[in-house]
This record gives C-alpha cells, structure tokens and sequence, in this order.
C-alpha cells in the first residue's frame, strides 16, 4: 500500500498497538512497528516488526509470550526487516526493564487491551500451530519418544548442514584460542576437536565411545589424527547413515565402527576414554543419574571422561517454549554445578570445569553468517516454515549465549582406579 493510502498517523492499526504498549503497558517501543493497513509507529532507524495481518496478533492474543511470537512469525503473519538479533535484543531489553520497574497498572491495561482487540476486529478461534511445530506422544523420554525427537531436529538432509556447518560437521560449540581473532569457524571446530582428544589424553589403538556422535567431527578426529579406535553412537538414523559413508569414504573403516542405538543400550568396552558433547541435554533429568552411571559402567578405571554441555538456570531448565516446540523437545539443563555434582555420585572424579558460553556466541553467529550466505541453496532443501524456524533458532541462541541466559562447559572426570 501506498504512503498517500495510509491511515491517518492518529488512527491506524500500529498506532493503537504503539499506544497499548506504551501507555497501558508502560514500555518504551523499541522497535518500529507496520501494520497490515499500512501504518507505521515507534522510533525510525531500528529493525521494523511488520504485522501482515490480524492473525498475528491472534496467535498472540491465544499463546502470549514467546510460543505465541514465535508462531506469528514461523506463520509468516509477523516478520522483522532489519537485523534479528538486534530486534530480538531490543525487545527483551525493554521487556526486562518493564518487569524491573514494576508499574504495569493491571485492570487499566486489560481493558485497554479489550479495546483494542474490539477495534482492530481481531476477535476469533485460536490459529492452528505452524504445520513444523514439533508433536510428540509418549512417556517422556521412552525409547520411542526419544527417537522421534531427535528425528524431528537432525532427520534432515545432511546437505542442510554441510550449509551452515564448518567442513568437518561440528553441530555443537567452538573454540576460539585467546589472542588469535582471525579464527575461522573451522579453525575453531578443529581446536575444539584437538582439546579434547588432548583432555582425554588419547593415544593410538586407544578406544574411545563417542556417545552422541553428530555428524562424526570428533569420530573422524580421532580415528584419523590420533589413530584411535572409535565407536560412534547416535540415536539419528540420518546422522547415522552419513558418518558411516563418511569414514568409509576416508578410508576409516578399520578403526570407526558407527551404531544408530539409545545410549542405554550402548556395550562394548571397557573405553579407554568417552566424550559426550552436547547430547545429555536430550536425556531429561528423571534420567541423568542413569546416564551417568552407563558411562562410568563403559569406561575402565582410570579412563577419563569428557562431557560438552549446555547450562541454564535452575528457574529455567529447558530450553524455553519456542526451543521445545520447534527445535529439541524434551530438553533439560541446569546449572553447571548440579550436573558435575550428578556426574560425582554416579563415582568420577571431576578434575577440570572449562567455561566456553564466550565462544558459542562466535559460533552460531559464524552459523548464521553461513545460513544467510548459502540461502538460496537452503531454500531448494527446507520449506518457507523451516527457514523461518532455523533463522530464529540461530538469532535467538546467539543471543541467549550473549546475553548469560545459556551456559556451555567442558567437565572433564575420570574413574578413580580402585
């Protein structure tokens, strides 16, 4: 629509939604907003929220907070023109200092905003879910449900990932040695590999368990540059199928023997060493005790164990409703020391906590970087839903990491040998 088209600047549609948030909700807009009919409100030179269509406010209106944000703007019904991240952090921060200053005056802003849903005519049934919202059944964590989660986020085609991934696959957090800001994102991936296998003190004819292989970063790292013999273990039937093509096709198969099973099926051993980075997320906290007492059962005495994960504050221990909607259901964090009092009383002995949150955020931006660079191949593999999924899980996670919402640490243990 055009300019000459518009509402007049007292009486349109971003108008009245400017004058709910600021004068019944006591925020300052810190984002531009346009609306359906045209109109625009809030401070120019800030990313632009545009509002498609009443329907965006409906998904809020029914699901207020982040599930109902999240699903206008998976819909399409609301998008942002500018920089993502910087909206996001906007937005937070001006919520966030609401809820510091405490003035919301309640009664008054619920019938504002009765009005305001009366004039905009944005009364009706609640919205159906975007179709890529995540729908699981089952016990939770049960083997079958486990296995339909993780097929949900990594049963994509692996050319997705090749996409937005460093060349050696690694789908977890970086890092970037001090002192050296020309890093690349493989660079990164590669020290991050290298730690560990150093952590682990891995030596030739070695066996390591990499449980939670991904797309075989570390199971190739090993097997190829420290000539160790490695059993990769993934619940991806996907993940699964690529990392055995691809040690195959290294020429690895002699020492990498891949297995598509749930960890608590896992056998072999005694390991001389294990690392599990970044999949005990996915195991849930009725069920983190057993994890932990599966791996000291597979490593021997005086082999160590490396455990890569996330961390998150006890009030917030899963990853927040959009994460579990539309990215990882089912998943649980916590605070770094609860986790390595857990891994204590399953019998190791933790003897190393390496803070890494700094270097995740490098991290997914470079995957972000990657994303929008490589758009025009991404749209021939995801759909226009899945784009939008994608695009506001890399923005939001950086921003998390950024912002000490999110935690990632290294916690390194061994079995005492008694």
């Amino acid at each position: 629509m055009n300019r000459a088209a518009r509402k007049p600047e007292t009486d349109g549609v971003a108008q009245v939604i400017a004058s709910l948030l600021t004068e019944h909700a006591g925020l300052d807009l810190p984002v531009r907003l346009r609306a359906w009919d045209g109109s625009e409100a809030g401070p120019a030179g800030t990313p632009v929220v545009v509002i498609r269509s009443a329907q965006a406010l409906r998904r809020i209106l029914w699901r207020p907070g982040e599930l109902g944000l999240a699903r206008a703007y998976i819909s399409g019904d609301l998008d942002v023109e500018g920089d993502l991240t910087d909206g996001l952090r906007l937005v937070l921060n001006a919520t966030r200092l609401k809820a510091a200053q405490n003035v919301l005056a309640w009664t008054p802003a619920v019938l504002a905003t009765a009005r305001a849903v009366l004039r905009l005519k944005v009364l009706g049934p609640p919205p159906p879910p975007p179709s890529s919202e995540i729908r699981v059944r089952g016990r939770l964590h049960s083997r079958a449900r486990d296995q339909a989660v993780i097929a949900g986020h990594y049963d994509v085609p692996p050319a997705f990932y090749q996409l937005i991934l460093d060349p050696n696959m690694a789908y977890s957090c970086a890092y970037y040695p001090d002192g050296q800001p020309e890093v690349t994102l493989a660079g990164a991936q590669r020290a991050k590999l290298e730690m560990i296998c150093r952590k682990l003190a891995l030596e030739p004819g070695g066996k390591l368990l990499d449980m939670g292989c991904g797309w075989g970063s570390l199971t190739v790292h090993a097997a190829r540059d420290h000539h160790s013999q490695v059993t990769a273990v993934t619940l991806s039937g996907e993940q699964g199928g690529y990392v055995r093509e691809r040690v195959r096709g290294l020429g690895l198969g002699d020492r990498a023997e891949v297995r598509i099973q749930d960890y608590r099926d896992a056998r072999g051993g005694p390991y001389d060493a294990i690392a599990s980075v970044e999949m005990g997320e996915h195991v849930g906290a009725a069920n983190y005790p057993r994890f932990c007492a599966e791996l000291y059962r597979l490593v021997r005495p005086g082999g160590r164990l490396l455990i890569q994960q996330m961390s998150r504050g006890s009030r917030a221990p899963g990853g927040g409703p959009f994460i579990e909607s539309y990215i990882a259901a089912d998943m649980t964090m916590r605070p770094v020391g609860e986790t390595v009092r857990l891994i204590e009383q399953a019998g190791f002995e933790v003897i190393g906590v390496e803070a890494m949150r700094e270097h995740y955020v490098r991290t997914i931006r470079a995957w972000l970087d990657n994303f929008e660079k490589n758009l025009p191949a991404i749209e021939d593999i995801l759909s226009e839903e899945q784009i939008r999924v994608w695009r506001l899980y890399l923005a939001g996670g950086a921003l998390a990491f950024e912002e000490g919402r999110m935690g990632v640490d290294q916690i390194l243990a061994v079995r005492p040998d008694r």
